[in-house]
């Protein structure tokens, strides 16, 4: 069989560019971007840019950056959360053989000046607050030469000393320079790199996995086979556009002309947006999904006696009918589910879990609370995102689905873990991955891509799996993430982890050990409005630090 390597209906579409001109021919009119959070910073109902109108802003972006004399291949930082000019920037990028290179601030400013100096980035996209991080060691990174200012005005940006040879402009004046003297595109090529994404290195560097636009279009077409959006559809943008989960999506929905509309940027105000936007799609990462079982259980049981048990009986009723394949009565729904699903919105009908693996029982009682089907991925920046994700119909959960119709997928014996193709019931092994959704290497770092990628083409994740019947895929282990206490049993903290965060009480949880000792060190970080409603219903006086949080 073929590997998938381009949208089935649109062969055509070979790169990024590629796509969101099939998205504004297709869906011109259509509202594309939206955000709450207006010019002057106040907040209030969503207001859209639709795909014509991004079009327009991404040429100005586009002819503003070559009137700043960035050549084509220049690479080109953004350093800022989501909003829409995030996207705008991206696709200008594409438009004009840029190379888009995401900073955030997790990585701390250490590493974002590494990546600036290692990238050799020649224009940064900021905000106000990541700006004073760049002017603090502006001396330290000579390779750029403009910071455009997003959400600033030129009356209040500092001036530089002209000895920086730095341009420091807001974006609105580049976009007015840029429809000043616009510019014909310079389209790339398949095979011309779109992105050079940054993840934490095991050295403590982190290492740049280089992207084309043919890897990203090839795993955007895989995921397309699998999974279907509409025109109408609406998502909500809150992962970090830094990260290949998020700008994954974004280039899948596009393609399917959806709205995105964005959050404010505080992840306490997200309850408030998933409000005001009413999204029809929401992606998110088992943490979240862990905190939103934890919120209704604990309500739940503190509901009283009646409502517990009323909750309990409906439960199992619209859980048995979903794993027989039955419609649920609608009955539990008016009575008990549907206040739940207001919580995002009530219009979701669909949710991704994806970056860690989710609880079986989690995802059960996500399908059942919120009447919507629940789909787990797995995937890698390495591999632009989506090696397998689980099947429409498919009602089993503990398991990542099948294999992205974009790449193969093999299991490698690993004798010194135990782990082989003869096992019993199941065989086991690493998870290897070849196709055209695999990166081209690390930049800059011959010697961690040959560790990565076999002569073959196979790339080594590093992630145990075994297959189980229908040709699923479960993660197991981690091959690097392991290790052998005192008395020789082997540990996953990161499952360990997953357990404890599951408790209302933990919004954190860091395992630790080593092979020295016997037994385990936990880290947790307590949920503070947990704690005090908890120590208040126990008659307990709060200390006063902990209703400072």
């Amino acid at each position: 069989m073929k590997l998938v390597s381009r949208f089935p209906d649109h062969p055509e579409i070979v790169t990024l560019h590629d796509n969101f001109v099939h998205a504004v021919d297709t869906y011109r009119d259509h509202k594309y971007l939206g955000t709450r959070v207006g010019v002057d910073g106040t907040v209030g109902e969503y207001k859209w840019m639709t795909y014509e109108e991004v079009a327009t802003a991404r040429e100005a972006v586009g002819s503003g950056l070559r009137y700043h004399g960035m050549a084509q291949g220049a690479c080109i930082g953004l350093y800022f959360i989501n909003r829409p000019e995030w996207v705008v920037v991206d696709h200008a990028c594409s438009a004009y053989s840029y190379i888009s290179v995401p900073l955030y601030d997790t990585l701390g400013p250490d590493a974002v000046k590494f990546v600036v100096n290692h990238a050799s980035i020649q224009a940064i996209f900021c905000v106000p607050q990541t700006l004073n991080t760049l002017l603090s060691f502006l001396s330290e990174i000579p390779c750029v030469r403009l910071i455009v200012v997003v959400g600033g005005v030129d009356e209040y940006l500092p001036s530089l000393p002209s000895t920086s040879g730095v341009k420091l402009i807001s974006y609105l004046k580049l976009l007015g320079q840029g429809h000043s003297s616009l510019l014909p595109f310079c389209p790339p090529k398949p095979n011309d790199v779109a992105t050079i994404c940054y993840t934490s290195g095991t050295t403590g560097t982190p290492k740049g996995v280089v992207l084309t636009h043919g890897n990203l279009i090839a795993n955007a077409a895989g995921f397309s086979v699998c999974v279907k959006f509409y025109p109408s559809d609406i998502y909500i943008s809150y992962l970090p556009l830094a990260h290949i989960y998020e700008r994954a999506n974004q280039i899948v929905l596009a393609y399917y002309g959806v709205g995105i509309g964005f959050y404010q940027g505080d992840n306490l105000k997200l309850m408030d947006d998933l409000a005001a936007l009413r999204p029809t799609l929401f992606p998110s990462v088992p943490r979240l999904y862990n905190r939103i079982y934890a919120g209704i259980t604990n309500a739940v049981k503190t509901s009283g006696v009646l409502r517990e048990r009323l909750f309990n009986i409906a439960y199992n009723s619209k859980k048995q009918a979903i794993m027989s394949g039955r419609s649920a009565s609608p009955m539990w729904d008016r009575l008990v589910f549907n206040k739940i699903r207001e919580k995002l919105g009530g219009r979701v009908r669909f949710m991704a879990s994806g970056a860690s693996p989710l609880s079986p029982d989690v995802m059960d009682f996500l399908r059942v609370c919120f009447g919507c089907q629940v789909y787990e991925g797995y995937g890698m920046t390495e591999t632009s995102c989506v090696i397998s994700v689980m099947d429409e119909d498919d009602k089993l959960s503990g398991h990542v689905g099948s294999p992205n119709p974009a790449c193969e997928i093999k299991l490698v014996d690993v004798p010194e873990m135990n782990y082989t193709s003869e096992d019993q019931p199941y065989p086991r092994g690493e998870i290897c991955v070849r196709g055209p959704i695999v990166f081209q290497g690390y930049y800059k770092d011959e010697v961690q891509t040959r560790e990565a990628l076999d002569s073959d083409g196979w790339l080594h994740t590093g992630d145990i799996g075994l297959w189980l019947p229908g040709g699923r895929l479960k993660i197991i282990d981690r091959k690097k993430n392991i290790f052998k206490l005192a008395q020789g049993e082997y540990i996953a903290p990161e499952k360990i982890e997953n357990v404890y965060a599951k408790c209302k009480f933990v919004s954190q949880c860091f395992i630790y050990g080593d092979s020295l000792n016997s037994c385990l060190v936990a880290v947790v970080a307590v949920d503070p409005d947990v704690l005090i409603d908890w120590a208040t219903s126990e008659g307990i006086q709060v200390p006063i630090f902990l209703l400072s949080f």
